[in-house]
């Protein structure tokens, strides 16, 4: 049996498709532009009178729950980890959910960037994910992006960079994102 002209279109288009894909994709030609790192620092203070994070909703099972617990958080973005010497890029704001029961009772985030100088001013992050210990590195998925960063996918790592204060924390915020645009 002949195949017929329609399949043979179908079979050579779907055997052509992938290869310039592919190509960019594993880092030849001129795509390689698509991948980016972007190296920042959270500065969050979660007591006292300038707290930028705070429980808005307590857990409806009592002073000593968490499950429930709803945050909120709008903290400081900047280009270095020490807050008197380095510049103010934008915010991360979002909030968070006391999803899990059992212990450690994991948190969901919902994080917006919001870029508010530099380059790339007006333009947000997405990402999305859980919060399994604040002691160790803090993994999210970046699942969307405005501005320079619109179709942006990739994932975000976040480690404690230290304590300024008793109340404040600093994190190291890594964002490594494909920008690829097809």
């Amino acid at each position: 049996m002949t195949p017929s002209l329609p399949s043979l279109l179908l079979l050579l288009l779907l055997a052509l498709w992938p290869a310039p894909y592919l190509a960019a994709r594993a880092g030849t030609g001129a795509s390689d532009h698509g991948f980016t790192h972007i190296h920042l620092y959270m500065h969050e203070t979660f007591a006292g009178p300038n707290a930028t994070t705070l429980t808005a909703v307590p857990s409806p099972l009592g002073a000593d729950a968490t499950f429930g617990a709803i945050g909120v958080l709008d903290d400081e973005l900047r280009d270095g980890p020490d807050a008197r010497n380095s510049s103010l890029v934008g915010r991360y704001q979002g909030l968070f959910l006391n999803a899990g029961l059992v212990s450690p009772p994991g948190a969901q985030s919902a994080i917006n960037l919001v870029f508010t100088a530099g380059e790339r001013r007006g333009s947000t992050l997405a990402m999305l994910g859980p919060v399994l210990s604040f002691t160790s590195a803090i993994e999210r998925a970046v699942v969307g992006g405005t501005g320079a960063f619109r179709m942006a996918r990739g994932y975000c790592v976040m480690t404690r960079a230290g304590s300024p204060t008793p109340e404040s924390l600093v994190y190291e915020v890594d964002l490594f994102l494909d920008m690829y645009h097809a």
